[in-house]
């Protein structure tokens, strides 16, 4: 992301769910401690939801949960609003977002917005400060406010068959960029039908006004495979573009 030039603007990038989550922010307060102090905050809630909903450590509660240690009656409000999050996911996407066949072992699994979800939530902290702009990128999906001056972030979407080469480059002022496929962990994201990996889109980028949900559709989307196609224009408010596995590039922008 390439903010533009003129008004003072800081960065900083954590490691944190495995990746690299980094915080962009311009206004003319953005140098000050009360900024540093809420992107401290922002990232300390992000490694809580990581500890909270990691598939990875044994000690989070989603495991527990997998592990049939809890009931999800008895799970905190925050795993409960995300299984809410999942089913509805699921019925927007006609069960192409599914958090229960998203993996081999068919364990509930909400990984595939628990990320977006945490940065939405934690980007809070800056919200509370006025006059300031930000842009939250992590692992491809990047939030995004306006700075006072209204000039937009540019948000460079790269090639999946080239990471060194941008695709498109897309001016945003507010709302959300996201992006799925397999540039990063090969074809990870499986057909909830079948189980199967799928092969047939190698990226879905979505431009919405929500940070979550653009994250849905596009994971929906590769899940679809080269039906995505059609399917992208009844998502409404939104615009991206579709990378097929021989190449051929398919954008779309919907009215709202």
């Amino acid at each position: 992301m390439t903010p533009a030039p003129g008004l003072p603007h800081r960065a900083w990038v954590e490691q944190i769910m495995g990746m690299p989550i980094s915080v962009h922010v311009r206004g003319p307060r953005a140098r000050d401690e009360v900024v540093a102090a809420a992107v401290a905050d922002l990232f300390d809630e992000l490694r809580a939801v990581d500890a909270r909903f990691s598939p990875y450590r044994e000690d989070s509660e989603l495991r527990h949960l997998q592990r049939g240690e809890v009931d999800l009656a008895d799970a905190s409000d925050e795993m409960r609003e995300v299984e809410r999050l999942c089913r509805t996911a699921w019925a927007r996407t006609d069960g192409w977002f599914d958090a229960w066949h998203s993996r081999p072992d068919g364990l509930f699994d909400p990984t595939g917005l628990t990320k977006t979800w945490g940065v939405a939530r934690a980007a809070r902290h800056l919200d509370r400060l006025p006059g300031l702009g930000y842009a939250i990128g992590a692992g491809g999906d990047v939030l995004l406010t306006p700075p006072p001056d209204g000039e937009p972030w540019l948000i460079g979407i790269e090639d999946p068959r080239d990471r060194s080469r941008v695709l498109a480059t897309v001016p945003v002022s507010e709302g959300a960029v996201a992006t799925s496929g397999t540039a990063a962990r090969g074809a990870h994201i499986l057909d909830p039908r079948t189980g199967a990996p799928t092969t047939q889109l190698l990226a879905a980028s979505v431009v919405g006004p929500s940070l979550l949900w653009a994250d849905v559709f596009a994971t929906a989307a590769i899940a679809r495979g080269a039906s995505a196609v059609d399917w992208v224009s009844t998502l409404h408010g939104t615009s991206g573009l579709l990378v097929l596995a021989d190449g051929s590039v398919h954008r779309w922008a919907n009215a709202v």
